[in-house]
């Protein structure tokens, strides 16, 4: 008797013409608002806005910071860890994306 095994895989497509409010990013990445502020102190998110109650992320601001969010959640790195460690992996990104126009890989 052969079994097969199913693995249902959820996501979301988010736009980047998708804005979302501090509350909104809050809630989607589970982190609470003054880790966001701390972040966005940090230049790890940039939203558009000048105070908090105007600030609005991008869909490419909701990616960053869930990675950020795992982060400090699995990794239990600081503020400025999760800053270092998003730009070491937007730096790899970039040399990567190189890498393949080049032809070299």
């Amino acid at each position: 008797m052969t079994q097969t095994q199913i693995t249902w895989i959820t996501g979301s497509v988010v736009e980047e013409e998708v804005h979302m409010s501090i509350v909104e990013i809050s809630q989607a990445t589970r982190a609470p608002e003054d880790l966001i502020m701390s972040w966005v102190s940090e230049g790890v998110l940039s939203p558009a806005g000048s105070s908090p109650e105007d600030w609005r992320f991008s869909g490419e601001s909701l990616k960053r910071a869930k990675t950020a969010a795992h982060l400090t959640h699995d990794l239990e790195l600081n503020t400025p860890g999760v800053a270092l460690a998003l730009d070491l992996l937007d730096e790899i990104s970039r040399l990567r994306n190189q890498l393949v126009r080049e032809k070299i890989v």
